[in-house]
């Protein structure tokens, strides 16, 4: 489903993406983990367009991707749930599945009605500001508004910063679900090892604007050998 090609990009004249190679398969969970200042985010940063490629090559489901917009990836079937979540804080919870609904394909009421069943915790809320929700809500939110417009691969930067346990629990089961259900294809940057094992079937390690290797989730659930491979504990 996607393909990248020694990927180069960064900010300016600085590089940060030395030359990435990976491919993720349709209804694929793949994780990405790595320290911070690595490349993570400037990763799906690129592959959604907001960065532009400066070596390498993108393909989704064929289709080179150097030089379309993030607007045009987001046609292909790319949806982008970014670190920091990036709600409309002074919209609504419902304004806000609004929002994500401009690219949905079906008539926006159903679509809603669809991800609400998907995230029965944000019916209540419909009507409370996004800024007045707590961390975990907002990071439902902010999946919830990406699904709306009805994506086939997602990229999902950081989900678990800041939330807590209970939330955490409920956005594996509902991506479980979701992957199931409609065959959803996610690559996920994490640095939780619980939450990125629980989803990932693959996981791929990234230092310095590489990926080094690759693990399977029960390799990258054994903290010591994860300390090992990136200092992570």
């Amino acid at each position: 489903m996607l393909k990248v090609t020694d990927l180069r990009s960064g900010y300016g004249r600085i590089p940060i993406l030395a030359g990435i190679t990976l491919s993720v398969a349709a209804g694929e969970f793949v994780g990405i983990l790595g320290h911070n200042g690595m490349g993570k985010s400037t990763l799906l940063r690129t592959l959604m367009g907001y960065l532009p490629m400066t070596g390498g090559e993108a393909t989704f489901e064929g289709t080179n991707m150097k030089g379309l917009s993030s607007t045009a990836r987001a046609r292909l079937g790319i949806g982008y749930v970014p670190q920091g979540r990036e709600i409309f804080s002074s919209l609504s919870v419902y304004e806000n599945l609004r929002m994500g609904c401009i690219m949905a394909r079906q008539d926006e009421k159903a679509t809603i009605e669809q991800i609400l069943s998907d995230f029965p915790r944000l019916e209540r809320l419909l009507d409370r500001p996004g800024g007045a929700l707590s961390g975990g809500e907002q990071q439902l939110l902010a999946l919830a508004r990406c699904l709306c417009g009805g994506p086939k691969f997602v990229l999902l930067d950081e989900p678990t910063e800041g939330i807590q346990p209970s939330i955490i629990e409920e956005m594996i089961e509902t991506l479980q679900k979701l992957g199931r259900e409609r065959n959803l294809t996610i690559l996920l940057v994490e640095q939780n090892l619980s939450f990125i094992t629980s989803l990932s079937q693959r996981v791929l390690i990234l230092q310095k604007g590489l990926i080094i290797r690759e693990v399977p989730p029960h390799v990258a659930q054994d903290r010591a050998m994860m300390e090992e491979f990136v200092g992570m504990v």
